[in-house]
């Protein structure tokens, strides 16, 4: 198959536009039937095979701004049969990765690239169909990877003899699923008798007597998490393990899963290159087009794998996944001085139960971006509720009647209506070529606008969020956490987009966030938060970036040097010759 084409169901529009594909397309026209309706969905389905790739049916979709129809060429050198096809013009993944004894391997990619499926398949979860409309047999499947180190696993899989412990992507879904008190989920996992040593590993023994639904996106990350590593398998997978976890999380547990799955498989999804640096030993590539096709790359080291990702090209496949490489700042952006300040704040206090905040001070001006890192439950969040102005502080002063566009940390809408109904109600230049160019296009929201809010996936409420938030005129944008659900591409896409936007409109912002790349690529200052979570938090006045990361990485005991090839900040292995290095000379960050 040379070509496919890719209908998708949730933004056609059949009942509006009456079939326009069908009618517009040359070969229909000829007698034949390339694009007909099916009889039990009511959607249109395209024959591949009649298919001449002419493009009318899905200029016609574009134009009338529906965008549910794609058409592409496969790369010439796919010659192939897919791994799995959720259905007639529905999305196709090709090839799987490797599990390696003993090894982490890290899977990496955009969104929409068909990671998780690729778990689902590898963990008996998802049955294969080779791309057909009936399952596969394990066997089947054998026969494609026979000789390599998938075939062993895959014989194991179909004979029960392969015990498999999975992490899933979406937390959030475990409490529709169980209900009842932590511990009772946690007690039905501990197969290997490690259960109490877990959670004191990952701090959750406060939570045990709560009940599952109670508990926060990061505790119950940790407890998903928990569960996972406490059963006796032999391959783990975890399919984004950091999503709400700070960086002292992620290091928490990257240790974990290497000193306890040490003689085991384990693979893991991410989109923090940090975590992948010093958690994986090999790298698969998925590329392709979101949500069309997928394919996966032969495994990299990972050094050779992240940069051949950043690069966009992927040698052994004689394939360019992106027309541009992805470019890191060689170093920290070094602040010239705001043109004008916009708001200060002095002796910030606040108390909120147990918990006590103590902010010295700080200052915002005009074209910059301020950079918030910290562990979580330190008061990053209590102090941008505190100047958006959604609670008040017990003492100190904000000086500066200024307008604030506030994201919160977790995006929630009761909105019901779609992507582009919601941002016309928020702004007035929807719909001109600036506001997509600086808008739409960058968060990838362009093709999902007549999406209905209330169905969106966890990355696109994120993205949806943050569109909201960067589309109403502010003098200071304070976003919360705005990387997290996003892929690499994205953040990346999100840190050049807000730069220009502070820089353009004068404006400026305020990011906190646990991803240490997107913050190096975005701040001109940082504030450090330190403390004792859930305790104590406090932070002196924001600092150069270099002198805030130093700080920080110090006590999170991470070291970072520069990658002479792509310049990005890439975290050394704990315990390597460099780390130790670096930590001697106290230069936990090497610019």
């Amino acid at each position: 198959m040379t070509r496919i084409a890719i209908i998708n169901r949730e933004l056609c529009k059949k009942d509006k536009c009456g079939y326009l594909c069908k009618k517009v397309c040359p070969i229909n026209r000829t007698n034949e039937e390339c694009i007909v309706v099916d009889e039990k969905t009511g959607f249109p389905i395209i024959d591949e095979g009649l298919c001449i790739g002419c493009g009318l049916c899905v200029s016609k979709c574009d134009k009338a701004e529906y965008k549910a129809i794609h058409v592409v060429n496969l790369p010439e050198q796919l010659k192939e049969s897919p791994i799995h096809r959720f259905g007639k013009n529905q999305f196709i993944l090709y090839r799987l990765p490797f599990p390696s004894p003993g090894k982490i391997v890290g899977l990496v990619g955009s969104n929409g690239l068909g990671k998780t499926t690729a778990l689902e398949i590898l963990s008996g979860q998802l049955k294969p169909n080779l791309g057909g409309e009936k399952e596969s047999s394990i066997s089947e499947v054998v026969k494609m990877y026979r000789g390599t180190e998938l075939q062993n696993y895959l014989e194991r899989l179909e004979n029960k003899q392969m015990r498999v412990s999975y992490k899933l992507q979406r937390v959030d879904k475990i409490p529709s699923a169980f209900k009842g008190k932590v511990s009772k989920l946690l007690e039905k996992t501990d197969e290997r008798g490690i259960l109490n040593d877990l959670t004191k590993r990952f701090d959750i023994e406060r939570i045990l007597d709560n009940d599952i639904d109670k508990i926060s996106g990061g505790e119950l990350q940790r407890v998903a998490i928990t569960a996972s590593l406490a059963k006796d398998a032999d391959i783990y997978y975890f399919d984004e393990p950091t999503s709400f976890l700070d960086v002292f999380q992620r290091l928490e547990v990257s240790k974990t899963i290497r000193e306890l799955c040490k003689d085991k498989s384990v693979i893991v999804v991410d989109h923090d290159l940090a975590t992948l640096d010093f958690l994986a030993d090999n790298i698969h590539i998925f590329y392709g087009v979101p949500g069309i096709y997928g394919i996966v790359s032969v495994p990299y080291s990972v050094r050779v794998g992240i940069n051949a990702f950043l690069d966009g090209y992927i040698k052994e496949d004689n394939v360019r996944m992106r027309k541009e490489s992805i470019h890191f700042q060689s170093t920290f952006i070094e602040q010239q001085g705001g043109i004008e300040q916009i708001i200060s704040f002095e002796n910030i206090k606040k108390k909120l139960g147990n918990f006590e905040l103590t902010v010295k001070g700080g200052e915002l001006y005009r074209q910059e971006v301020l950079g918030i890192l910290g562990a979580n439950a330190l008061g990053k969040t209590t102090l941008a509720r505190i100047l958006a102005g959604e609670i008040k502080s017990d003492s100190g002063k904000i000086n500066g009647k200024i307008k604030i566009s506030y994201k919160s940390q977790y995006p929630k809408t009761d909105f019901d209506g779609t992507i582009r109904e919601l941002l016309k109600s928020v702004t007035n230049e929807f719909g001109t070529s600036d506001y997509k160019s600086r808008i739409l296009r960058p968060l990838g929201l362009d093709k999902l606008l007549e999406k209905n809010v209330n169905k969106l996936s966890g990355g696109e409420l994120q993205r949806v969020a943050v569109a909201v938030s960067l589309s109403k005129k502010s003098d200071v944008y304070l976003l919360d956490e705005p990387s997290a659900f996003m892929d690499v591409e994205q953040r990346l896409n999100l840190a050049k987009m807000i730069r220009n936007l502070v820089e353009k409109d004068e404006t400026s912002a305020l990011i906190i966030d646990h991803d240490l790349l997107f913050l190096s690529q975005i701040s001109d200052k940082a504030m450090v938060f330190l403390g004792k979570p859930g305790k104590q938090g406090y932070t002196e006045e924001p600092e150069s970036v270099e002198n805030a990361f130093n700080r920080f990485l110090e006590q999170v005991q991470v070291t970072f040097r520069k990658d002479s090839q792509t310049g990005r900040p890439r975290a050394n292995k704990l315990e390597s010759q460099m780390d130790q290095e670096q930590k001697s000379k106290g230069k936990y960050f090497m610019s």
